[in-house]
């Protein structure tokens, strides 16, 4: 078994990159530090550095050492705090997603907090790729996504599904595809995608969003929906994106042919030892959009 003292002093050297800084790091001498690599090279009977003079370069299997090792040193953090404290209702927990569910459930987890004040709910907007790559990173404790990952470090669950839907101003009453030429598109971060899940399956005209005259943009979902309230185009969202704008009453969701929804999966890092407070979380989540 490794030595997680002797894991601890090389994973340390490997990010600052200099014995001298690496020994007041850790309270050690620079002679120390370089007896712990030693030690641990001599235990794993394998070359960790290619010393070049004041500086050092990892080996094949140093390289491989220091990924893994974080990463057994972060679950070995992980579990001292969930033992020393590990309540359901105390501390905080570490959520994103995409902006429409986002919309649905932050003021929910608000509520929640308000019966639980030791319970801090850090929330952030972000798209698929982003969020993916947090949850990898162990920055995040859940996540929601609407892709189905391939990231062999994240395990999802499917938890919901979310339609999509066709938003004009109240003054449109019907559309047909000559309808949607002329209104033009107002665009947002994750219109291409949106727009040719539902619109491919409703229109055999439909190639690309580009198609379309480019009538306004925002990446703010709240504000997406102003500009078509204003009659300056049309757009595709997601339905908790739509129910949550303000002015219901100056835009029109309109009913297609085909229903398009996109799933919405719940995600945890495989190698991440959940708190109670996480599995609280998890569990409102799951049991709030099913």
């Amino acid at each position: 078994m490794i030595n997680q003292a002797l894991l601890k002093t090389f994973c340390t050297l490997v990010n600052v990159g200099h014995f001298t800084q690496t020994a007041e790091k850790l309270f050690m001498t620079q002679s120390g530090v370089s007896q712990h690599i030693k030690k641990l090279e001599k235990q794993l009977d394998s070359q960790l550095l290619i010393r070049e003079g004041k500086t050092f370069s990892l080996t094949a299997a140093g390289h491989q050492l220091h990924q893994k090792g974080l990463e057994l040193l972060r679950s070995s953090d992980e579990l001292e705090a969930l033992i020393r404290q590990d309540k359901a209702y105390v501390g905080r927990v570490k959520i994103a997603s995409p902006g429409s569910v986002g919309l649905k459930l932050y003021s929910h987890l608000l509520d929640l907090q308000q019966q639980h004040p030791e319970l801090v709910i850090d929330y952030r907007f972000a798209p698929n790729k982003a969020i993916q790559q947090e949850l990898a990173d162990r920055t995040l404790d859940l996540a929601l996504i609407t892709e189905l990952t391939n990231n062999s470090s994240l395990l999802s669950e499917k938890v919901a599904e979310e339609p999509l839907v066709l938003i004009t101003s109240n003054k449109v009453k019907s559309v047909n595809w000559q309808t949607l030429i002329e209104l033009g598109f107002i665009s947002h971060p994750d219109a291409e995608h949106h727009g040719r899940q539902l619109l491919s399956m409703n229109f055999a005209e439909f190639e690309h969003v580009e198609q379309f005259p480019c009538k306004g943009f925002s990446n703010q979902i709240s504000l997406i929906l102003d500009p078509v309230s204003r009659g300056f185009g049309f757009t595709v969202l997601p339905w908790f994106a739509v129910k949550a704008y303000q002015h219901q009453n100056s835009i029109k969701i309109h009913k297609l042919q085909t229903s398009v929804s996109e799933d919405l999966y719940l995600c945890v890092n495989r190698h991440s030892t959940l708190s109670n407070r996480s599995k609280f979380i998890k569990s409102v989540l799951t049991d709030y959009l099913r």
